[in-house]
């Protein structure tokens, strides 16, 4: 993590510039003066004329240690510094929305995997079969459809059919209101469906192809053959040994779900006018937030960490081949 801490920071800064220096071009362009008492008291704020290597120090939290003075925390100490377009803590700006991304996420992978399991374990039991081929063309179908164009599709078929707009995850009366009400959590139901399946189906071709091939390779092994010779129901053979070992993609894939649900579905989200964290991701990076978005994209790294270390302890857990070390 301090390694990818280093280069997460280094390509941020790696284009020409700074925040500073676009919002000064970008209020030349609009004919406005800038004020530069305003623009020095902001460099020296966020240590902009330190050479890089301090400003990496002061963002990590290794100052810190020197003195133990809260303005002095960084990301060992759990703080994720202060976005320079809005001034606020990025801990709070990015808390709802990591909720609803965390929330989003979740039910995608479920979608995913509801999905592409029983599709995938009909395909390999059916192989070659008209439904193996139905499946198999509108998998592809889903898959090459871009995210941002099906949620443009269905955002304008709710509304011309239905008069329901299906853009963010509550209503107009919702929006601004603060806390969760039961009618702000049905409200919440009415949309959240919809990237859901948007960011769902991306993935759901890849993973009916991958449930597919195990599954066929697990079912032409020994142990199947000889299971289905001594008179084993075919169901329980099925589902007791070969579905088992064809899931561990799924569980060895969790890890980078994360990462690359926010990453992918960011131009969604963007569509959509979705609270998440993809949104602000993309504006910190186009706007040289450098500090909002080194700690977002740390963030994330540290959940895709953490996410691969949980997938293996599953796989411990779900496959005996695995905790006896046998690949076999």
């Amino acid at each position: 993590l301090l390694i990818i801490s280093i280069l997460i920071f280094t390509v941020i800064q790696a284009p020409p510039g700074d925040y500073i220096s676009a919002k000064i071009e970008e209020m030349e362009r609009a004919g406005e003066e800038a004020n530069m008492a305003e623009i020095e008291s902001l460099r020296r704020a966020f240590w902009l004329d330190d050479p890089q290597y301090v400003r990496y120090a002061r963002w990590m939290g290794f100052t810190w240690f020197a003195g133990f003075k809260d303005q002095d925390r960084g990301l060992l100490q759990g703080y994720l510094g202060r976005s320079m377009q809005t001034g606020q803590p990025v801990n709070k700006i990015v808390g709802e929305r990591l909720a609803f991304t965390f929330l989003i996420a979740f039910f995608s992978v479920l979608f995913t995997w509801g999905i592409a399991i029983p599709i995938g374990i009909y395909s390999a039991c059916r192989q070659y079969s008209w439904g193996d081929y139905l499946f198999t063309f509108l998998g592809f179908i889903g898959m090459s459809i871009p995210g941002f164009l099906l949620a443009i599709l269905l955002m304008y078929g709710s509304e011309t059919l239905f008069g329901f707009t299906v853009s963010g995850l509550f209503s107009a009366e919702f929006a601004a209101q603060p806390g969760m009400s039961w009618a702000k959590f049905v409200d919440l139901l009415k949309h959240i469906w919809v990237p859901i399946v948007i960011m769902g189906m991306s993935g759901t071709a890849g993973m009916i192809r991958v449930m597919r091939a195990n599954l066929l390779d697990e079912l032409n092994k020994p142990y199947v053959i000889t299971a289905e010779a001594k008179g084993l129901h075919p169901l329980r053979l099925l589902l007791k040994y070969p579905v088992r070992v064809a899931l561990n993609p799924f569980i060895s894939g969790i890890g980078g779900l994360l990462p690359t649900l926010i990453s992918g579905g960011a131009i969604v989200a963007v569509t959509l006018s979705l609270p998440t964290v993809g949104p602000l991701l993309l504006d910190a990076i186009m706007a040289q937030d450098v500090y909002f978005a080194a700690s977002l994209l740390m963030l994330l790294t540290t959940l895709s960490v953490i996410g691969t270390l949980f997938s293996d302890i599953l796989l411990i857990l779900l496959d005996p081949r695995i905790r006896q070390g046998r690949s076999g």
